[in-house]
């Protein structure tokens, strides 16, 4: 059998169409197979740009409108190619005029919907956004809220007597007296109101690094980075009790306000719940991945609130032992946490970022934006002042509603002090929250009040509202 070439089959393919389509068109002979061809091809090719934008028209028609434009639109309208072929042209033509009509029937007009009389976002956004309409719909209006006015901060005493860098602080309930631990492995208390040294508590052998006082106990807690949690009797000053089972250095304590339980949490990367009196070790919270930096203990769920180096933050169930939510927001580690001492929320920091959350879920509410730099420790008052101290010594004040940076400073270090031992290593406000207590790597305590004499004429709030986007 003789091979067909390739061509023979192609041209008897085509002769065998043209048998079984011919009859069809001469059939039809009104049917003008070239226009629609035409029509077709310039639809498809030229569609787009036939209009100009709306923007770009409006512009368009504005410059037309001057004798000079007008000359050289008449110039360019006679001198505007156009094809040779006289049929050609009328094929065109005729298609340019159908598409003009098809785009007539097709109005885009707003339209008053039947039965209203009005149309349906005429009194504000449109209730029922998946309803089809062409008509425009008015956006919600975001108005910022204007932040409260506060007094600016300052430095009001200078305490020095550590030897190391201090790293922990807590205020007695009666705010009579606080306490600091240092990294010279000593724990001083100190008189609020003169600042007075009444008594050094040694024990330690190494940082110690948190510290919490009861207030329903006559007792200190402390922990450190030699993996010991101590508890003082302040009656006798001495040490009644060691909670064992921490594997690696302790960096953080906090006591549970109603119950006698205490949580610590350190470089073993997990949280451990001590019961107070027989110092059992009732839970272990494992589930980080890192050091626990810091952690907070609440009444309501979530009861217990840790903050790690593995850049989470996780909130725990007490009673089973299990994680609620893990906040993964934060690109660094979590170095400092502090619960608002009335409302149901609390901030976390990290490098050159603080959040703000929402209990129980962990809700995310706002950033607190502006403070480049390692946040150390966060401390919030009822006033709904917000301090932040950082590693090179800067300090913020914010407002905790709207988180409007209303003060920004540096802190001194001590004569004698390198520059960078200006760091902000731990902070707490008093309880009544008109005193703030800082401890920095210079050595120093520093005690901080709000400036009698400023006003709000005096100190303006430098405020303006913007609509930047509040990203994670």
């Amino acid at each position: 059998m003789a091979e067909v070439m390739p061509d023979q089959l192609a041209r008897s393919s085509a002769k065998r169409t043209r048998e079984i389509f011919a009859s069809d068109t001469l059939t039809y002979p009104d049917v003008n197979l070239e226009g629609t061809r035409i029509a077709a091809r310039i639809h498809q090719e030229y569609s787009h740009v036939q209009e100009l934008p709306p923007a770009l028209a409006a512009k368009m028609a504005v410059a037309a409108s001057t004798a000079a434009e007008k000359r050289r639109k008449i110039k360019n309208a006679n001198a505007k190619e156009q094809t040779s072929d006289p049929k050609m042209r009328k094929m065109i033509e005729a298609s340019s005029e159908k598409a003009e009509k098809a785009k007539e029937s097709q109005s885009m007009a707003l339209t008053v919907r039947s039965g209203k009389g009005a149309a349906p976002n005429a009194n504000g956004p449109t209730p029922v956004r998946d309803t089809p309409s062409s008509s425009l719909v008015r956006k919600d209006t975001v108005r910022q809220v204007k932040p409260e006015w506060h007094a600016p901060w300052k430095v009001m005493r200078v305490i020095s007597g550590h030897m190391g860098w201090v790293r922990s602080l807590a205020v007695e309930p009666d705010n009579q007296w606080f306490a600091s631990g240092a990294a010279d492995r000593t724990i001083k208390i100190w008189d609020l109101a003169s600042g007075h040294l009444k008594l050094t508590l040694t024990g330690h052998i190494s940082a110690v690094r948190g510290l919490a006082v009861s207030p329903r106990h006559p007792y200190l807690f402390s922990c450190g980075e030699d993996k010991m949690v101590k508890c003082w009797d302040l009656e006798t000053n001495k040490v009644i009790r060691h909670y064992h089972g921490h594997l690696s250095g302790v960096y953080s304590l906090s006591l549970h306000p109603t119950l006698d339980v205490l949580v610590t949490g350190g470089r073993d990367g997990v949280a451990r719940v001590w019961d107070m009196r027989t110092r059992t070790n009732v839970h272990v919270m494992g589930g980080h991945k890192g050091t626990i930096a810091d952690l907070k203990c609440q009444e309501a769920d979530p009861q217990v609130i840790t903050g790690s180096m593995d850049s989470t933050i996780r909130l725990w169930d007490l009673a089973a032992n299990k994680t609620m939510a893990v906040l993964t927001h934060h690109k660094k580690s979590v170095r400092a946490l502090t619960l608002h001492p009335t409302e149901f929320t609390f901030a976390s920091g990290s490098a050159s970022s603080i959040k703000q959350w929402k209990c129980p879920e962990g809700a995310f509410m706002q950033n607190f934006s502006g403070h480049n730099s390692i946040i150390n420790t966060l401390s919030v008052n009822e006033d709904n002042v917000l301090f932040s101290g950082a590693d090179d010594g800067s300090v913020s004040f914010w407002d905790w509603k709207t988180g409007h940076r209303f003060q920004s400073t540096e802190s001194i270090a001590q004569p004698g002090s390198l520059d960078a031992e200006a760091g902000v290593m731990c902070s707490t406000f008093d309880k009544t929250g008109l005193r703030l207590i800082t401890g920095e790597s210079d050595k120093s305590i520093k005690i901080w009040k709000q400036d009698e004499l400023a006003t709000e004429d005096s100190h303006p709030l430098d405020w303006k509202p913007t609509l930047g986007r509040q990203k994670f």
